[in-house]
């Protein structure tokens, strides 16, 4: 059983950090020298990063905001289960942890079809998406798949 939850805790700090990188960094879409961001547009020019906002758009706030949502969910639920291991009588399941982490990974899908969607229409042939958006999607199926393991999970001692 003590496998288990090491496991289950391991999974779940693996997704916060992926949700907490594709959150923060700056590479959800890239081209040449030029990196795009949930947050700033930069510009790679003799050694040094030049960046801007990357705007205004509805969309865009939508997915910073799910994205910035899904981070919050998912740490939220580590405290609760960390509460509910130490306070939950035995055989008792950790729903409340599970509800959390699966409206997290939810938050992080919608998101990530959000930028899928409406990104900037300059894009040609030569953009890519970026390592930071590969994380975010990399992070809703293991996310949700934290929150199934969490609805199954039963307290023992």
């Amino acid at each position: 059983m003590l496998v288990v939850l090491i496991g289950t805790v391991i999974l779940h700090l693996l997704d916060l950090i992926l949700l907490l990188i594709s959150t923060s960094v700056s590479a959800w879409r890239t081209f040449n020298s030029k990196s795009y961001d949930l947050w700033y547009d930069c510009i790679a020019k003799n050694g040094k990063y030049e960046c801007q906002d990357a705007g205004n758009a509805a969309w865009l706030q939508a997915v910073q905001g799910l994205m910035i949502l899904a981070t919050i969910f998912c740490l939220l639920s580590l405290i609760i289960f960390i509460w509910q291991l130490f306070t939950m009588n035995k055989g008792g399941r950790f729903f409340f942890t599970a509800i959390f982490q699966i409206l997290s990974s939810l938050f992080v899908m919608s998101g990530a079809i959000i930028y899928t969607v409406m990104r900037p229409e300059d894009q040609d042939d030569g953009h890519l998406f970026g390592f930071a958006f590969v994380l975010a999607w990399l992070a809703f199926p293991l996310t949700l798949i934290s929150g199934l393991i969490y609805i199954i999970l039963r307290k023992k001692e």
